[in-house]
């Protein structure tokens, strides 16, 4: 697949047919990215403070890192709000771009913590594909990555897996509603499919390339996008756009899933992840952290997301407030 690289300074999309399946729209999801990591930005002092937990990690320095999307962004704020509570001083490091980047940050000392998912695990850390899961994904994981140091918690009782979503208009036009039906929709009309995706996704073998296999079809158009800006580019700049299941944007932009009828994505459920000498120094993290991975549903997390991206609030005060509504900390 070639890539059209944009001239610089970044041009704004243009709706015309790119010479090539591959084009980028990079220039205008940058200013939107900047602002979700700087406002993302917190970090505290530590001290502890007067929740449930208070004292137990007194005297801990972390850094806590996160994937440059909403809900890793959300999910990083509330696991440092809760290890501050408890006594730890936390630098923040949030918004690195990149599965493959934070990891490599993890691993590195660069960062201590983030928040990933078993189905990134499986097949872009450990090297797996699509077609051997486990049905015990999470022990598959847990149990692999150990060996690489790598320690993952408990994992959350929600799934945020890849999909791909058309406005509802569009679906309801032409019979969308499952990948299979879009598959033929697409082989029938090429000029009608392009698709919006972010990178990685276009990358991945859990992604774009293992989707068009699966289903057996080709998108005639792969339009290169910040992932925050997809939302608002399906029914403009394309038809079909990546998206995540967890992301409230999808219904604020009229906006509807295609069913993997074939079940080609991969579990995609949140877990915490620390090297393991982390949490031999720091055990508590363990304890500190349990009850709060038990109260992060779906719904929750759509709804965490959703005042971010949404209404646009500040992502650390949104994992406060939530926090505080939980009575989790202090």
């Amino acid at each position: 697949m070639n890539t059209v690289q944009n001239p610089q300074p970044p041009q704004p999309p243009q709706h015309r047919a790119a010479p090539a399946r591959r084009r980028t729209l990079a220039g205008i999801g940058l200013a939107a990215v900047t602002a979700l990591t700087l406002t993302a930005c917190g970090g505290g002092e530590g001290g502890g403070g007067e929740g449930p937990n208070a004292g137990m990690l007194e005297g801990a320095q972390l850094t806590a890192g996160s994937k440059e999307f909403t809900e890793s962004v959300v999910l990083s704020q509330i696991t440092s709000l809760a290890l501050e509570d408890a006594g730890a001083s936390i630098e923040d490091q949030t918004g690195i771009s990149g599965s493959a980047t934070v990891r490599e940050a993890l691993e590195t000392d660069e960062i201590d913590f983030y928040w990933d998912y078993t189905g990134t695990g499986w097949v872009n850390i450990l090297g797996n594909t699509t077609e051997e899961v486990p049905d015990d994904l999470f022990a598959a994981v847990s149990e692999a990555d150990a060996e690489n140091g790598i320690a993952w918690l408990e994992p959350a009782p929600f799934e945020n897996t890849y999909r791909i979503a058309v406005k509802q208009d569009f679906a309801d036009e032409n019979g969308l509603v499952t990948q299979s039906d879009a598959a033929a929709f697409i082989n029938e009309n090429p000029d009608r499919a392009r698709v919006c995706a972010a990178s990685e996704f276009i990358n991945r073998d859990d992604g774009l390339p293992g989707l068009e296999e699966a289903y057996g079809f080709e998108f005639s158009e792969v339009v290169e996008l910040e992932l925050n800006l997809i939302y608002t580019q399906v029914g403009d700049s394309c038809e079909f756009g990546e998206v995540f299941s967890t992301d409230a944007r999808i219904a604020s932009n009229d906006m509807v899933i295609l069913e993997d009828d074939e079940e080609f994505f991969v579990e995609y459920q949140g877990a915490m992840t620390l090297r393991q000498e982390t949490l031999d120094e720091y055990p508590a993290i363990e304890e500190i952290m349990a009850p709060i991975s038990e109260k992060l549903t779906n719904e929750t997390m759509m709804e965490l997301n959703g005042k971010v991206d949404t209404d646009g609030e500040n992502p650390r005060d949104v994992a406060e407030e939530w926090l505080q509504d939980q009575g989790l900390i202090g």
